[in-house]
């Protein structure tokens, strides 16, 4: 899958991944691979990229989620560092 993080500021991270978990509006939730389509409110928390190579966090001030065709696109109201 691929996964792009974007702030109004800039691009956080883009780049394959095999899962990335969301602190959903409703609770948390895990993407795979071939997931169904999906959008999502965010609220502030963290988000767990998983790589082949090694795993991420960005913790996000909320924002919208959407899932389509294997493509993810997080865009966030902020990162914080």
């Amino acid at each position: 899958m691929y996964l792009e993080i974007i702030t109004p500021d800039k691009k956080v991270f883009a780049g394959e991944v095999t899962s990335a978990q969301f602190p959903g509006a409703n609770g948390s939730f895990e993407v795979l691979d071939s997931h169904a389509p999906l959008i999502s409110t965010l609220e502030q928390g963290r988000i767990r990229v998983t790589t082949n190579k090694s795993q991420e966090f960005f913790t996000v001030d909320g924002g919208v989620v959407e899932v389509l065709n294997n493509k993810i696109i997080v865009l966030a109201e902020s990162v914080i560092e």
